[in-house]
């Protein structure tokens, strides 16, 4: 009889609870940094030398002993078959999160996880398409990327319905640790009573017990995973102590031998199959559940077998892992080259040139400049592990120091929106100050000025600028909506005013048909009348020119002074301009008035000049006439243009 085994010591199982272990090939499962794995001496006692020489094996073979750390990761989970996963690529936002409040309120939470998980994909890129679409409008519109700000209710209740998700699937999880819990107190139990089976060895039932202790075994379920390995040693150590001291007939255990036997070859089979395959990860992966097998579904073989059968199966599970590990070296070889990528980005992230950047245009060209840097850098895919945080430090002082100076720019840029914000409101007041004022004339002045000046105003902080052009542009239409109303009721005299011309229009042209004799009192009747009539509106001030056709008419009938016809023709043009408060004209045709003078006394100067050349000619002489008679016509044009010059400035006193 052997002595009483030791209990295996029961830890708290700290774990959090966690969703399925993922077994991708990441390079943080690389086996060359694996741990050595757990050996219990005080739970395996050296039964006999054989045993002793396989446990050795298992302890020196690298291989297994990953395969050993990978199932104890997996054993806290639990097979829950998961849903199929749908295709949401098609739906909306609203339709994404209606399908994911659907799958939160009726699915099972440890079987919908990976459609969860599609619905977050699709809906996160999704979203932010949208919320790129939305930050390009308000840079167009001129908004200032600091004052960004996006909010869409589909979003809250896309986080809210995300929330229970994970509330309900924590509450899950927590439950199942408290599980693994007891399942581990349950085979530490059976272990007992196996123990205690083979310490009192009697009796025909004792083979049917051992055959109950081992289904209960099975159906227990998974236990924390940093006992899984010593408690699975432990209960096997005492399976293999049962089958040696068994008092049963021989050829019972021999025929459980040889079942087993056939098991554990057809579990090499496949696994020596497994060498062949390409895709690493498949061969990984169903590697694990063969060793799952082994160790939890297939009892011991004859003592003879033993070796053998062990050796090929940790023979191909050893080639697996070392084509594995290959892969791994290739990984980490192209990884290698990705060091020298993400410092050449890293250095185009330093030479960026904001030295120069004066607005928020310059500095919107050089964050979309980063930002496809930095979308490059993490293109390019992992770095060794050895440099990563190198690497990574490095890349981030680049963006920090690009980063310092965008954010001293919009701060001053801030500062002016506020320093804007109080102009606009000194004009709004402004504005609204004159609202009311029934001074026509100087009002719309200044409003069409405050206009301009907001027109010139910078921009405002965003969650201000609605409500301020909403209360400015209030003031300035209140204003102008009562001029229009006020030029309404003028535009109906001007009408009247237009039929009384046009109907004075047709008495002139009597006047000219009948061929009267016109005096220059006469003339000046005319447009005396004509201007006391008033002015018409401004589409229809063409009648204007109608009437100085007919006095041309008038004029040209008559026995009038040149210089007459001149003056009254100037005199109505001027009169014009002043009704219409055309002052720009005004002062146009003085300038123009001034210039004739000069050109006018420069050309008899010249005529002068060069009758002082021609010598021994008498006035009789038709060259000294012709001269004399330029320079008397130049000197009647003169006469008029200061006659014109007077009258404008008679008008300014």
């Amino acid at each position: 009889m052997l002595d009483e085994e030791k209990k295996v010591p029961v830890q708290e199982n700290n774990l959090t609870p966690k969703e399925t272990e993922s077994t991708e090939l990441t390079e943080s499962n690389d086996p060359i940094e694996s741990k050595e794995p757990i050996e219990s001496k005080e739970v395996i006692e050296p039964v006999e030398e054989k045993l002793e020489t396989e446990k050795s094996n298992v302890v020196s073979n690298k291989a297994v002993d990953e395969i050993d750390d990978k199932l104890a990761e997996l054993s806290e989970n639990t097979d829950y078959p998961e849903d199929e996963v749908a295709d949401f690529n098609n739906l909306t936002l609203e339709e994404l999160v209606e399908a994911l409040g659907k799958l939160v309120k009726e699915g099972q939470v440890q079987s919908i996880n990976n459609n969860v998980n599609k619905i977050k994909d699709v809906f996160n890129l999704k979203f932010g398409t949208l919320l790129k679409a939305e930050k390009e409008k308000f840079l167009a519109e001129g908004g200032n990327v600091i004052d960004f700000q996006y909010n869409n209710p589909i979003k809250s209740t896309y986080n809210s319905i995300l929330y229970d998700f994970k509330t309900k699937r924590n509450e899950f999880y927590a439950n199942q640790d408290a599980k693994l819990k007891t399942n581990l107190e349950d085979k530490l139990q059976l272990i007992e009573d196996l123990k205690r089976l083979i310490d009192n060895a009697e009796g025909s039932s004792m083979y049917k017990i051992f055959k109950d202790i081992q289904k209960r075994w099975v159906e227990i379920g998974p236990i924390p995973r940093a006992k899984y390995n010593d408690t699975w040693r432990t209960y096997h150590h005492h399976v293999e102590r049962f089958y040696d001291l068994l008092h049963l007939s021989n050829d019972l255990r021999d025929l459980d031998f040889k079942h087993n036997l056939d098991e554990k070859l057809k579990l090499v089979e496949r696994a020596e199959e497994l060498t062949k395959i390409e895709d690493i990860n498949v061969a990984f992966k169903e590697l694990q559940v063969l060793h799952k097998l082994w160790k939890e579904d297939v009892g011991p073989v004859a003592r003879d077998e033993r070796e053998a059968v062990w050796d090929r199966f940790s023979e191909a599970t050893k080639l697996v892992h070392d084509k594995r590990h290959e892969f791994f070296r290739d990984m980490r070889s192209k990884f290698e080259g990705n060091i020298d990528k993400k410092l050449e980005v890293i250095s185009a992230i330093e030479a960026v040139d904001v030295s120069k950047n004066e607005s928020r245009v310059d500095w919107q060209k050089s964050i979309k400049e980063i930002d496809a840097l930095r979308n490059k850098f993490f293109a390019m895919g992992q770095v060794p592990r050895a440099k990563s945080d190198e690497v990574w430090a490095k890349f981030k002082d680049a963006t920090r120091k690009f980063n310092v100076e965008k954010n001293k720019f919009f701060k001053n840029v801030k500062k002016d929106h506020f320093d804007n914000l109080n102009k606009k409101k000194l004009l709004i007041e402004q504005a609204e100050s004159l609202k009311d004022s029934d001074d026509w004339e100087m009002t719309t002045e200044v409003m069409k000025k405050i206009q301009s000046d907001w027109k010139k105003i910078g921009h405002v902080p965003r969650k201000y600028s609605d409500k301020l052009w909403k209360d400015f542009k209030a003031a300035c239409n209140h204003f102008f909506d009562r001029l229009h109303d006020k030029q309404d009721e003028g535009n109906k005299e001007q009408i009247e005013v237009l039929n009384k011309k046009k109907d004075y229009l047709k008495e002139l042209k009597t006047i000219i048909e009948e061929k009267k004799k016109i005096t220059i009192a006469n003339i000046n009747e005319y447009v005396s009348e004509w201007r006391a009539m008033g002015s018409v509106p401004y589409e229809m001030r063409h009648i204007e020119g109608k009437f100085n056709k007919l006095l041309d008419r008038i004029v040209e009938n008559s026995d009038l002074e040149k210089k007459d016809i001149e003056m009254l023709k100037f005199e109505n043009l001027v009169n014009n301009y002043l009704e219409q408060k055309n002052y720009r004209k005004l002062d146009s045709e003085q300038l123009f008035i001034r210039k004739k003078i000069d050109e006018t006394v420069r050309e008899i100067q010249q005529l002068e000049n060069n009758l002082g050349f021609i010598s021994n000619v008498t006035e009789d002489n038709p060259l000294v006439q012709n001269v004399r008679g330029q320079i008397n016509a130049y000197k009647e044009k003169l006469d008029v243009w200061k006659s014109k010059l007077d009258y404008l400035k008679q008008l300014d006193n």
